[in-house]
């Protein structure tokens, strides 16, 4: 099948409530075109310098996802353009964001990632490293970036009562974020209403983590097949 073609099938099957990121990490603009031609806006990359070489070639109606994972001194390049930055896992990633969208006179939209997987090769915070953050004075001066959400990666195994237990463990999470607090004062300062995104499930697991209430979920090589 096309790319459109798988573009379109998939999209038939998400609920309304469901955002598609089309993850189109290290493939070529005619590509990303066939899906944007079949009426994808949103594109997932992971890799900063690579991401904005495709926004100067492509239309200015997309939407650019961050979704990998960020060092602080290549936030420059995306902080004009950029969308949604997935993968936002320590305050000193904050500040740097915070500091180029001010440059960019610009206010960017951030998810926190939270640490899920048995794999210690993946990144995020837990949940008391994410309130500490959330009631730092140095969050609440930050002006320029906007707490959307919560993004978490699932441990690679076919073990799908694993994988449930850790989307339903981010659930619980991002639901006490959202009603604005966890039984401590601690995420009273964050706007609950900005807080609707919860961004887990990919091309292997994308079915299973909408069952668990995901709102985002982040698809590639079924979109556009193996890498």
């Amino acid at each position: 099948m096309s790319i459109a073609q798988n573009l379109l099938k998939i999209k038939s099957s998400l609920p309304e409530n469901v955002t598609l990121v089309a993850v189109s990490k290290t493939k070529p603009i005619p590509d990303l075109m066939e899906a944007y031609d079949a009426g994808q806006r949103i594109f997932g990359e992971n890799k900063i310098q690579e991401m904005a070489e495709k926004w100067e070639a492509m239309p200015k109606d997309i939407e650019w996802h961050m979704i990998g994972h960020v060092q602080t001194n290549k936030v420059k390049f995306m902080a004009p353009f950029v969308s949604l930055i997935h993968g936002v896992d320590s305050l000193k990633l904050l500040e740097e964001i915070n500091k180029q969208a001010q440059k960019n006179n610009r206010i960017i939209d951030c998810l926190l990632q939270i640490h899920i997987a048995e794999e210690e090769t993946k990144f995020g915070l837990d949940e008391d490293e994410l309130n500490e953050i959330l009631t730092s004075s140095t969050f609440q001066e930050m002006k320029n970036i906007r707490i959307v959400g919560l993004m978490g990666m699932a441990t690679f195994t076919n073990n799908q009562e694993q994988i449930r237990k850790e989307f339903t463990h981010l659930k619980t999470i991002f639901d006490k974020l959202r009603n604005g607090g966890s039984g401590r004062d601690a995420l009273q300062c964050v706007s609950t209403k900005c807080v609707s995104t919860l961004s887990m499930g990919m091309s292997g697991d994308y079915q299973l983590a909408i069952e668990c209430e995901s709102t985002m979920v982040r698809i590639g090589s079924r979109i556009f097949g193996g890498r």
